[in-house]
């Protein structure tokens, strides 16, 4: 009996493992490739316990296999994040300029992209203060930000706004909030608002909100401690399509920079590329978004799409999308990146010029990988947002 159980959990070690090279299949496989691919080396540890017993029969043969290729899949993440991590720091320098992050007291900055210490534990960071304020009020509702900040920090402060995501449909401005943290820890302020969502305020209602949220951080900036010149846009899947358009299509100075996790940056091609059904339903989510189809409301996609909005003056632009994503296809990003960096698309018949901008792309990454920040994703996208954000408001 000892036998055949350790049999099964090596079996189903070994299914679960399969998500660090293949997409998941289902809603469910997503969430858990998540937890596969960040935390692997932990699980691995599992792994390595189960080939403990050795192999003298045929169950305890069958059952060594198991474990052992799941605890070597289940490592593939952390080996690849290390390759990816070698040549990050020298990509940074190239696309953005070399940059020493903050270095504030009990908060020095990553020194190397994945830390082994980090991978088992979050490193100590100072106290940090989380503030929430009303930027606006929409048909008699409140609508609130997060501002998370040091109280030591004497001087303005970048600041960068992160954009949760959520399908616009859903989510919370307290998501992910660990970067924001680690961030204000490091001397910025974060904030992070909500957004009206879809179906019942469709698209532009939420870019709206967001240049709301914009322009009371700028005209409060004396009272938060920041500096209204300096500001990076950070957002995450759909958040990040908000980012992008409040960047790109804004055409204000003070933005410095937008960092891009994952974000749908073409909706029309998204529609004519959907995701697998079986784990999201990528065309009723757009459907809701845009109040249509791009038959019925063609204009709503198209200013929707951050891609339409990319000209010689947009600012630098971090992306760092997962391979294996299976909400938002990769080729997103990569689509986003071809039209920074190679000139081949054109907006309103006028050639476009290399703009600094760097692609990340994880080969084992899911959607919302970075949401468990010890892990390699984690570990990575943490490094290189603190040195984009340093790079593009001078805190050198």
């Amino acid at each position: 009996m000892t036998a055949i159980i350790r049999l099964i959990l090596a079996v189903i070690l070994f299914l679960f493992s399969l998500l660090t090279v293949f997409p998941p299949i289902s809603y469910f496989l997503w969430e858990a490739s998540i937890v596969v691919d960040e935390l692997g080396h932990l699980l691995a540890i599992v792994g390595i316990l189960l080939l403990i017993p050795g192999w003298k029969s045929r169950i305890g043969k069958a059952s060594t296999v198991f474990a052992l290729a799941a605890t070597i899949f289940l490592l593939t993440p952390l080996v690849r994040g290390e390759i990816v991590g070698r040549r990050l720091p020298g990509q940074l320098d190239h696309a953005f300029g070399g940059a020493q992050p903050r270095s504030m007291p009990g908060a020095p900055p990553r020194d190397k992209p994945i830390s082994f210490l980090t991978l088992f534990r979050k490193p100590p960071a100072p106290e940090v203060r989380r503030t929430t304020m009303t930027y606006v009020v929409r048909d008699g509702k409140p609508l609130q930000l997060d501002v998370y900040r040091r109280d030591q920090v004497l001087q303005p402060a970048p600041l960068v706004i992160a954009i949760h995501g959520g399908s616009w449909r859903s989510g919370n401005r307290e998501e992910l909030s660990a970067l924001n943290y680690y961030l204000a820890s490091r001397g910025y302020v974060v904030a992070s608002p909500t957004y009206r969502f879809a179906p019942q305020f469709p698209h532009p209602a939420a870019s709206q909100d967001i240049d709301a949220a914009i322009s009371f951080l700028k005209a409060n900036a004396n009272q938060l401690g920041i500096d209204s010149t300096r500001i990076v846009l950070l957002g995450r899947s759909a958040g990040a399509q908000l980012a992008l358009m409040a960047a790109y299509a804004r055409g204000d100075s003070a933005i410095r920079g937008v960092v891009d996790f994952y974000g749908p940056t073409d909706q029309k091609w998204g529609w004519d590329n959907p995701s697998d059904p079986r784990v999201y339903k990528s065309d009723e989510t757009l459907r809701a978004f845009l109040n249509g189809t791009p038959a019925t409301v063609p204009e709503a996609y198209r200013t929707s799409s951050p891609l339409n909005y990319v000209s010689p003056g947009v600012p630098p632009t971090l992306i760092i999308h997962g391979r294996l994503d299976p909400l938002v296809s990769v080729r997103q990003s990569a689509r986003l990146d071809s039209a920074l960096r190679s000139g081949s698309l054109r907006v309103q018949s006028l050639p476009l010029l290399r703009q600094p901008d760097l692609f990340i792309e994880l080969p084992w990454g899911t959607h919302g990988c970075d949401y468990i920040i010890i892990g390699p994703c984690g570990q990575i996208s943490t490094f290189a947002v603190e040195r984009f954000v340093a790079a593009v408001t001078g805190t050198r």
